[in-house]
């Protein structure tokens, strides 16, 4: 559901429905170890174009090695019916919310619709931001901490490009070449942040 959220905010949850499963961002050779020679789950491959973003209940699942997004979430094994989730909270889940590729890459999705939608308007991309995410406007005071913080990232990306290419570079999806590299990174990592609010992940 976390997962989820932060794709259909960023426009790039498919919704299109059944079919096999699907193997979106994991670890390199996650399977090496528990992998069997001439198996036909031996190597992990990384599924492409929309199948990297679609809902959740479609990845593919080897019981020996789970997807270590969804271990971090504390989610079921599978081998018996777990009628209520355990509720946890620890900074393994906020490591994955802040750094997985798929996080990240909806981030920059939806700094990208945002700055469109906003017309690169600041509180105008903010609100879009917002709305798309918490389902609401933002508070002044609220506006105010995310306005500082974009303006603390552009001039950190402006002064290093190349940190905005590596961080522009996570993910499949196409960059909005139309947008500055130093202004898109920086709406990136706002929009990071919101989809790691309380609110929004445990609300």
């Amino acid at each position: 559901m976390v997962r989820d959220t932060a794709l259909s905010a960023s426009g790039l949850l498919q919704d299109e429905m059944f079919g096999p499963g699907v193997k979106p961002y994991q670890p390199e050779a996650i399977w090496d170890v528990v992998g069997l020679p001439g198996g036909d789950t031996r190597n992990y491959v990384q599924s492409e174009g929309k199948d990297l973003y679609r809902r959740s209940l479609y990845t593919f699942w080897k019981r020996m090695a789970p997807p270590p997004n969804l271990e971090a979430f504390n989610a079921p094994s599978r081998e018996v019916c777990t009628v209520r989730r355990e509720r946890t909270n620890t900074p393994l889940q906020a490591l994955v919310t802040l750094n997985d590729p798929q996080f990240v890459e909806a981030a920059r999705n939806l700094a990208q619709l945002a700055l469109q939608k906003g017309k690169s308007d600041p509180v105008a991309t903010l609100d879009v931001i917002a709305r798309r995410t918490l389902g609401r406007t933002l508070s002044d005071a609220e506006q105010a901490v995310l306005l500082d913080s974009q303006q603390a990232f552009a001039e950190h990306y402006a002064a290093h490009a190349d940190d905005a290419t590596a961080l522009l570079a996570v993910g499949a999806s196409a960059v909005d070449e139309s947008i500055s590299a130093a202004s898109l990174a920086a709406w990136t990592m706002v929009c990071n942040q919101v989809l790691n609010l309380d609110e929004l992940l445990n609300k």
